[in-house]
């Protein structure tokens, strides 16, 4: 067991090691039907996918995949709504990944800006919240859910619902801590 002081509190540590926050490589979100990050520690607790003004060529909603080995496709038990500047709200479950925005509501002008947080609950299990927003028409997106996973969690992909409209706008990266 060890002690750091960082000068104003001190931080025990059992295992003798700091996992910090490691970042991906930021991808241009400008081509393609899906993204996607691999490799990802067997270690990891927790995943940040960020998005900085993604769009797609399509009206298909966003939506982020996990996988063990491979990409998971279905079994998600997640949940988005949309809250939009009239206070008239849309929601969707979505049960092929955890999707940023209703079905229904996306067209190809939307841009997205946030983050979704995916979380390790034990047991291959993992919770996501996020939020974003599509600023022009003052929209703001909210997701949850979970899914069970197979195995240990090594890759996560950002794709569309449908699978076929290609991203046309903006970049994405992912943070992920132990």
């Amino acid at each position: 067991m060890s002690t750091v002081i960082d000068g104003s509190a001190s931080v025990t540590i059992n295992s003798g090691a700091i996992l910090g926050i490691t970042s991906g490589t930021a991808v241009a979100s400008t081509s393609g039907t899906s993204i996607d990050f691999t490799s990802i520690p067997s270690w990891v607790k927790r995943i940040t996918v960020m998005f900085n003004g993604v769009s797609t060529s399509g009206t298909s909603s966003i939506q982020v995949q996990i996988g063990a080995g491979s990409v998971l496709t279905s079994g998600y038990n997640a949940g988005v709504g949309l809250i939009n500047n009239s206070s008239f709200t849309t929601t969707s479950n979505i049960s092929s990944g955890f999707a940023t925005i209703p079905t229904g509501v996306n067209t190809a002008a939307y841009i997205h800006y946030g983050q979704m947080i995916l979380s390790s609950m034990g047991s291959n299990t993992w919770a996501v919240s996020g939020n974003f927003i599509y600023p022009a028409a003052l929209n703001i997106m909210m997701v949850a859910g979970a899914v069970a996973l197979s195995g240990t969690l090594d890759r996560v992909r950002l794709t569309t619902v449908n699978g076929t409209d290609t991203f046309d706008a903006g970049s994405i990266n992912i943070l992920y801590e132990g």
